[in-house]
């Protein structure tokens, strides 16, 4: 198979065709090509649903939400639970596991879990369901059991918390900073103890004043990653700006739940019902409740906002690659997955391709 366009390849655009076999990317031949954009899929690490569906109400739940994703242009993606009954999260947890052994034809892939929470500060709930734990070894070890987590969302300055970041460190899982009301001292802390990156950065923590300077200062000052929502209304984008300046290695994460791709209504977070106004999602007394972004309108944004495609495409696949390890994803080489996204002048999704099979094109 070979598909034609404005290739984005690791030393930039080149206009060719790239050639796949299986689910591999093989090589690439400078050629006269159509206006049209190739880049690598979209990784969205922090996704609770979409398309309707809630990914804590099991497994056909999170396979309607990684259909949806993947036809704007996820292909690759950590579904994430919220705070909850611990009964809860198992029944997340199957049915998450259940998708990752047998991927349906049109999803995006689920590389494994993001668990937002439970383990996260009372005072920092935002649209976390009220059900926090301190942390717990002999519980992260059943939900260890349940799926594959690859990353964690907690709050550092939970009694415990430095010791369960070394544990969930030497069992592989990525401890993020989160839904917390740390000071600046305790979130470094947590950075010494193995912490590598902040969740949804600015919003549910502790802010930046120039006496206090909280959990954002610290991020700012001393992280080298940090997830941030670029749907222009958890974060406004001079915000957005800043932290690009302070953050080498920030990427973008849509926060996405049920309610995105759906019209103004009522939709579940886990045990909280949601309600879609507009591009916003809210709980019933106007907190913001995730949000209904998806990875192409992120990009678009993020365009708009004054960055060029080249760096829109790497904060929103190269980066979330290189932060989780995964060397043949996010980048466009011989050798590398065949998870590729076609876009038109407009940016708009044209194709999407998973693993070197196309999951969606443009009517």
């Amino acid at each position: 198979m070979r598909i034609a366009g404005r290739v984005l390849l690791p030393a930039g655009w080149a206009d060719g065709e790239l050639n796949i076999e299986g689910d591999k990317i093989v090589a690439f031949s400078s050629a006269s090509a159509e206006r049209r954009y190739v880049v690598p899929g979209f990784i969205d690490l922090h996704v609770h649903g979409g398309g309707g569906a809630d990914c804590m109400a099991g497994e056909e739940a999170a396979r309607r939400a990684a259909r949806f994703h993947a036809s704007h242009g996820t292909t690759r993606m950590l579904l994430t639970t919220v705070t909850a009954p611990k009964d809860d999260i198992f029944h997340a947890l199957d049915g998450i596991h259940a998708l990752m052994q047998r991927p349906g034809r049109e999803e995006a892939r689920v590389a494994g879990v993001h668990l937002e929470g439970p383990f996260i500060s009372p005072d920092k709930l935002g649209a976390q369901p009220p059900y926090p734990l301190l942390p717990d070894e002999e519980a992260m070890r059943e939900f260890m059991s349940r799926a594959s987590i690859q990353v964690i969302t907690l709050a550092p300055e939970l009694p415990g918390a430095l010791e369960f970041i070394r544990y969930l460190r030497s069992h592989g899982v990525r401890p993020q900073i989160g839904h917390t009301v740390a000071s600046a001292a305790e979130a470094l802390a947590g950075l010494e103890a193995g912490v590598r990156s902040f969740t949804h950065l600015y919003n549910a923590m502790s802010g930046l004043h120039h006496r206090r300077p909280g959990v954002v200062g610290a991020a700012l000052a001393e992280a080298g990653w940090a997830e941030i929502i670029a749907d222009g209304r958890h974060v406004d984008p001079l915000a957005v700006k800043v932290a690009l300046r302070a953050i080498p290695n920030l990427y973008v994460v849509t926060d996405a739940v049920a309610a995105a791709g759906m019209p103004a209504g009522s939709y579940q977070l886990g045990s909280y019902t949601v309600f879609k106004k507009s591009d916003g999602v809210f709980l019933e007394d106007g907190t913001l409740a995730g949000s209904a972004l998806t990875m192409d309108q992120a990009l678009r944004n993020l365009v708009d906002w004054g960055l060029e495609l080249a760096e829109a495409v790497r904060r929103v696949s190269t980066l979330p690659a290189e932060y989780m390890g995964w060397s043949d994803l996010g980048v466009i080489k011989s050798g590398a997955q065949a998870d590729l996204v076609v876009l038109d002048d407009d940016l708009e999704i044209e194709e999407v391709y998973v693993a070197g099979k196309r999951v969606y094109a443009r009517q």
